[in-house]
């Protein structure tokens, strides 16, 4: 497709986003996502995975890809829908008392629990589910997006890949902080940090040192707190999400029958997986009320490699948390966290997360 670069949208440590104009008349709406192509790795596997979850109407459409020479310098692009509402993060502040109405975090959560589904499913994870990076359609669909961090579901062979530190610190789960494991779990943790945040209008974490955040997530059994105006099924759900052991982590597809979000039906286009709607699954595994809990381990989770290597690090606090320690994580928790009550301790503003991709 023949565009013309428009207005910038956002940046990030991936690349920037800005408008793409076709030089025809189209009534398709798009961004495009740039990076120098020497530095396109990154950008070039998120196209890739987008082109595997294209058919499911809750993530962000990749329309396409290619090379441009700008200001004398090759750029790799990517072409994506345009997400005419905005993302949560925006919608939030700008709602009246800076939270949303039960009903709405009902609907977006059903809509983010199928978009989710679908992404573990393909047998990916997210890595980084936040507002952020939370689209809205014009409709008001919802629209899951900035796959930079995703990667392919860990399985007990692969070493290489445990210990990578991806994602933001305000929702990172547990077993992500001291194990360095990121299996599909870690992103419904990430998802209750977002039904929270979007029904008390501020962060589940209220801390302003990301050390003290760190082993407070990792340490311990404390839990992020529960809006209070929330209802009862919203914090049984949240319950659900938040369960420190990830093999005790209800799916997708179990919380997709909880009664929180079961009842919610708007209009939604339906794709195929394997026989399976977006977002829907085998219903017989899957519990139909907030007592009918499946006793049930997954191995995939349980163990963590001795090898760790760090490829992702959107966060410079995290950087420099990282080089206390000498660029790795050790795998034992104790040894782990350590390094975050040395004598450096780090902070940052890191609540305003400036180094991610708005795509809108």
């Amino acid at each position: 497709m023949d565009w013309v670069r428009g207005e910038a949208v956002g940046h990030g440590s991936f690349g920037k986003v800005s408008f793409a104009i076709p030089r025809k008349q189209s009534t398709q709406a798009m961004v495009v996502k740039s990076s120098a192509a020497s530095r396109s790795t990154t950008l070039m596997n998120e196209k890739t995975i987008l082109d595997e979850l294209k058919s499911c109407p809750n993530i962000i459409r990749c329309l396409g890809d290619n090379y441009s020479y700008e200001n004398g310098e090759k750029l790799y692009n990517v072409l994506l829908e345009y997400a005419a509402g905005g993302d949560l993060s925006n919608k939030l502040k700008n709602s009246g008392d800076h939270r949303l109405p039960e009903f709405e975090v009902k609907k977006y959560t059903k809509a983010l629990l199928k978009g989710l589904h679908y992404i573990h499913k393909t047998g990916y994870v997210h890595c980084d589910i936040k507002l952020q990076n939370i689209l809205l359609g014009d409709d008001g669909q919802v629209k899951i997006a900035d796959f930079g961090l995703a990667k392919r579901v860990e399985s007990k062979k692969d070493d290489n890949l445990r210990c990578e530190l991806r994602g933001t610190p305000l929702y990172m789960a547990p077993e992500m902080v001291t194990g360095g494991e990121q299996g599909t779990p870690a992103d419904i943790w990430a998802l209750g940090c977002v039904v929270a945040e979007m029904a008390a209008g501020v962060p589940v974490w209220n801390y302003s040192n990301i050390t003290q955040l760190l082993m407070t997530i990792g340490v311990g059994d404390e839990l992020p707190e529960f809006p209070a105006k929330l209802s009862e099924q919203g914090k049984d759900f949240l319950e659900k999400c938040f369960v420190k052991d990830p093999r005790k982590r209800w799916t997708a597809e179990m919380l997709l029958n909880h009664p929180f979000v079961a009842d919610q039906h708007y209009d939604d286009a339906t794709v195929t997986l394997n026989d399976e709607t977006c977002g829907s699954g085998t219903p017989s595994t899957s519990p139909r009320c907030p007592f009918d809990f499946p006793d049930w381990v997954s191995d995939a989770s349980a163990e963590s490699s001795a090898a760790c290597s760090i490829t992702s690090l959107p966060s410079p606090a995290i950087q420099e948390l990282l080089n206390l320690n000498g660029g790795s994580w050790s795998t034992a928790p104790a040894e782990r966290l350590r390094v975050l009550v040395g004598e450096r301790r780090p902070e940052s503003d890191w609540s305003a997360a400036d180094d991610w991709v708005s795509v809108r």
